[in-house]
C-alpha cells in the first residue's frame, strides 16, 4: 500500500456514524463461536450513574437498564481522603455537571457483546462493566482528574479516551483495560474518532469551556484548541489541524475554533463540525484543508445570545450524518430543537422541538436519527428521509451519549439494575 502523503493525511477519516457503528460490525465476526448477538443502544444517563439500553431502531423501546457506578461507595471514600480529588470532584460538580455530579460521559460494548466500557468523569476513570452480574471487570483512572468522550477501534480491541485536565488521550484494551498507549492533545481533549482502517486517531481539543471570559475578544483565554491527529500504533503525532487561521481567512474572527463533535463523509473527502457559541456548522475540505461552506441555523427567538448563559459553550452539540451520506443531523443544544439537513444544499428540514438536546447519533438501521433530550430525560428519533419527529422514548437522568452496541441475545439487566 503506497504511503500517505502528509498533505491527504486528513482525509483518511472515519464517518462518526460509522465509528458508533463499529461495535454492531466487528462484534459477531471477532469470535464465530460466540453466543448470538442482539443490536442495542446505549443511553448514558450522566447525572444518575445508569445507563439504559434501548432496541436500535423500530419503536426503540426499553430493554433493560445498567447501574454504571456499582463500586460508587468505595470510590467517595478515595476522593474523600484525598483533598485534591475532593476539590476537583466538587469543581466538576459546580462546573460542567451543573450542579449535579457527572457519572458517565461515553460508553462502548465488548465485540462479544458481554461487557460495555464506560468513561465516567467525576470518578476520572474507565470501567469495564459485565453486562450479566454488573459487575466491575476492570477499572483505569485516567492521568489527572476527569474522563470525558471515548471512540473504540474498527476491530472493537481499543477503546480511546480524553483525559480533560491532563491534555492526553489514553488507549487501552477494550478486555483487559491495559494501557497500550497514550498522546497528548490541545486543551481539553474532548471527540475521538478511529479512522475507517484503524490507523490513525483524531482528537478534538475544545479549550476550557467553563470559564466566563466568552466575549470574542477574549477568545485568546480559551486555550489550546486543535484537532490532533496521531498513528493509531505509535501513538506519534502526525498531524495537527488549526481552525482559527482557516476561520479567519474568511473573515469569521469572532467564531471560536473549538471543534465540538463532528461527522466524516462516507468518502471522507469531507468534514462537518460544530465550534463552541455558534448556531450552526461548518464544512470542511480535507484535500484542499479549508472551510467551504458554512450553514447558520435558525435561533430560538427564546435563547439568549449571551454566551455566557450557553451550557459549556456548547449552542449547538451534536452532529450526525445518514449512512448514504445525504443528509446531517443536527442537535440545536441551547435553541431547543434538532434538524435534519440536507447535504447537498444545506437546507434544514423542520425544526423538531428538544429540550435540551445533547448528541445526536444513528438508529442501528441507519434509517433515523436519535437525539438525546437532556433537558426531558428522553432519547427522540427523528427520520433521515422527512425530517419529522418518530417517537420519544424516556430514559434517565441527563442523558448525553447515545452509542449503538451490543448485548447478548436474550439479555436482561442485572439484580443491581
Amino acid at each position: 500500500m503506497p504511503a500517505i502523503r502528509p498533505r491527504h493525511l486528513c482525509s483518511v477519516a472515519a464517518a462518526l456514524a460509522l465509528t458508533a457503528a463499529v461495535p454492531a460490525t466487528t462484534a459477531t465476526a471477532a469470535d464465530s463461536s460466540a453466543a448470538a448477538l442482539r443490536e442495542v443502544m446505549f443511553v448514558g444517563n450522566n447525572w444518575d450513574g445508569t445507563a439504559d439500553v434501548i432496541k436500535s431502531s423500530g419503536d426503540f423501546g426499553k430493554i433493560g437498564r445498567i447501574d454504571v457506578i456499582p463500586d460508587k461507595d468505595e470510590r467517595m471514600a478515595e476522593i474523600n481522603a484525598d483533598p485534591i480529588k475532593w476539590i476537583y470532584f466538587m469543581a466538576i460538580r459546580n462546573s460542567v455537571g451543573e450542579g449535579h455530579d457527572q457519572f458517565v460521559d461515553d460508553m462502548y460494548s465488548t465485540p462479544d457483546g458481554r461487557s460495555v466500557v464506560v468513561s465516567r468523569p467525576s470518578f476520572a476513570d474507565v470501567v469495564s462493566l459485565d453486562l450479566a452480574t454488573g459487575d466491575v471487570n476492570w477499572r483505569f483512572p485516567v492521568s489527572g482528574y476527569r474522563a470525558d468522550h471515548m471512540a473504540v477501534s474498527p476491530d472493537g480491541k481499543r477503546v480511546a479516551v480524553s483525559a480533560s485536565t491532563s491534555n492526553t488521550v489514553h488507549v487501552l484494551d477494550i478486555a483487559t483495560g491495559r494501557e497500550l498507549g497514550k498522546f497528548a492533545t490541545g486543551d481539553k481533549p474532548h471527540e475521538n474518532i478511529f479512522t475507517r482502517d484503524g490507523k490513525y486517531i483524531y482528537n478534538m481539543a475544545i479549550g476550557d469551556v467553563n470559564t466566563q471570559t466568552d466575549a470574542p475578544w477574549l477568545d485568546w483565554t480559551k486555550g489550546d484548541r486543535r484537532i490532533t491527529v496521531v498513528d493509531a500504533t505509535t501513538y506519534q503525532q502526525v498531524k495537527v489541524i488549526d481552525m482559527r487561521p482557516k476561520l479567519d481567512a474568511l473573515g469569521l474572527t469572532d467564531y471560536s475554533d473549538a471543534v465540538r463533535p463532528a461527522v466524516f463523509s462516507p468518502d471522507e473527502s469531507k468534514l462537518y463540525f460544530q465550534v463552541s457559541f455558534f448556531n450552526g456548522f461548518f464544512e470542511y475540505d480535507l484535500a484542499t484543508e479549508k472551510i467551504t461552506r458554512t450553514k447558520t441555523l435558525p435561533k430560538n427567538p427564546a435563547t439568549s445570545d449571551d454566551r455566557t448563559t450557553f451550557v459549556n459553550d456548547s449552542r449547538h452539540h451534536g452532529i450526525s450524518m445518514s449512512p448514504d451520506g445525504s443528509k446531517l443531523c443536527v442537535a440545536g443544544t441551547m435553541d431547543d430543537y434538532a434538524t435534519v439537513v440536507n447535504r447537498t444544499t444545506l437546507q434544514e428540514g423542520p425544526l423538531v422541538t428538544a429540550s435540551k438536546p445533547y448528541w445526536a447519533t444513528v438508529s442501528g438501521d441507519g434509517k433515523s436519527c436519535v437525539v438525546s433530550e437532556s433537558g426531558t430525560d428522553q432519547v427522540t428519533a427523528i427520520d433521515f428521509t422527512t425530517g419529522r419527529k418518530q417517537v420519544s422514548v424516556p430514559v434517565g437522568d441527563h442523558p448525553q451519549r447515545v452509542r449503538l452496541g451490543h448485548v447478548e441475545a436474550g439479555w436482561t439487566s442485572p439484580a443491581a439494575g
